[in-house]
């Protein structure tokens, strides 16, 4: 036992724990004014600039993260005074520790860049968060790599030049991964959608707006507020609707009929014919008409008379022609007869809105259909409806 003791170097060893101790202290103290003093004056010294795309790297921490290379960097100072069997260990413990404090650092630079860009009028329609996403996967893939060969002390140059080997392997792992990418850039190139878009996916249970695009996956906020995930990659084997073009335009499709009871149809008659003429909108139009066809009572095919649906149709048209909030010049305007049906003859309104946004939208076709709907008694018609039951209540 004493000659153990005797063997062994006190003064050699105190001298390597005064070195551990000094630039374990040192590497504290470093660390902890740089992330308490110095990265605040960074802060400062940024929110003084005019610009605001430089607080996005406050915004995701790139300065505090950039602080835990104080560290290494100290103890790596002191890497001389340390014994030289000690070295080489401590050289790789703080080359592995420094890669992967880059590899985050680069990771938060990115994440700023794409705010930055995101704050662009051009985001909107070039995203490109699922090309910073693959490009961060790529830089954490190959840091650790590194990061593992520098702790290991292996030259990381030799393990890279064999991942070819293992090429099939990774495309099998990441299969989605590149097959998103693809979606991505036949999303972004083909200008399919972005975010802001209205989009209708119903073999995902989408309707909604998208509000993100990523790499691995497309979000879709319903109109119930849901939230709906969708991988990228299915938007190329599936069919989707996209609604911007409806949206772009200023105008939106109404397209509904008026089913009407053909028990209700017919010729019109002189005293239809005297209430009908006191409707300002069609007064022209009869007066015009009266001139070409038979206005008596008498019922004959052998001549031209007018029919109460088709005077109807007339009114529909100028009365929806006269709305300010249709819009007959620029889009497709009908009203039109379509084949009639067990429910009656369809009377179908073809047009368009001069405002998309969906509550006007649907105040509009209200409105339309509301006045239209008590409309059609004047012209002694009526709507088909099927049996309510109500007679045969006891």
């Amino acid at each position: 036992m004493q000659n153990i003791i005797e063997s062994i170097d006190f003064e050699a060893l105190l001298k390597l724990f005064g070195v551990i101790g000094v630039s374990l202290i040192v590497s504290i103290v470093a660390y902890f004014i740089s992330k308490k003093y110095i990265v605040k004056i960074i802060h400062k010294l940024i929110f003084k600039t005019k610009s605001t795309w430089d607080d996005n790297f406050i915004k995701v921490g790139f300065f505090e993260q950039l602080a835990h290379l104080v560290p290494p960097l100290v103890i790596l100072y002191f890497l001389s005074m340390y014994p030289q069997y000690m070295q080489d260990a401590l050289l790789q413990i703080i080359s592995f520790w420094i890669t992967i404090v880059i590899i985050k650092s680069i990771d938060k630079f990115l994440s700023a860049l794409l705010e930055i860009y995101n704050s662009l009028e051009v985001s909107k329609d070039k995203p490109i968060k699922g090309y910073i996403q693959l490009l961060k996967m790529f830089v954490y893939i190959l840091g650790f790599i590194i990061a593992v060969c520098l702790l290991m002390g292996v030259s990381p140059w030799g393990v890279l030049s064999g991942v070819g080997a293992f090429t099939a392997v990774l495309m099998f792992i990441f299969k989605d991964t590149i097959l998103s990418l693809v979606a991505s850039v036949q999303i972004v190139a083909n200008d399919l959608f972005k975010v802001g878009d209205w989009i209708e996916a119903p073999n995902f249970g989408a309707d909604g707006e998208v509000i993100d695009i990523a790499l691995h996956s497309v979000k879709v906020q319903n109109w119930d507020k849901t939230i709906v995930t969708i991988p990228t990659y299915k938007f190329m084997e599936n069919s989707f609707k996209n609604w911007r073009g409806m949206s772009d335009s200023g105008g939106r499709r109404i397209k509904r009929a008026l089913f009407i009871d053909v028990n209700s149809i017919k010729f019109c008659n002189p005293q239809l014919l005297e209430k009908l003429n006191k409707i300002e909108i069609i007064r022209d139009y009869l007066q015009e008409k009266q001139k070409l066809v038979d206005t008596t009572d008498e019922i004959t095919l052998n001549k031209r008379k007018l029919t109460n649906i088709g005077t109807f149709r007339e009114y529909v048209k100028r009365y929806l022609q006269a709305s300010e909030n249709i819009d007959s010049k620029n889009f497709t305007f009908l009203v039109r007869q379509l084949q009639p049906t067990s429910k009656g003859v369809p009377l179908e309104i073809y047009a368009f809105s001069n405002k998309n946004k969906w509550a006007e939208y649907e105040d509009i076709q209200s409105d339309i259909f509301d006045h239209l709907l008590v409309a059609l008694k004047e012209f002694d018609l009526k709507l088909y409806q099927e049996p309510s039951g109500e007679f045969g209540v006891m």
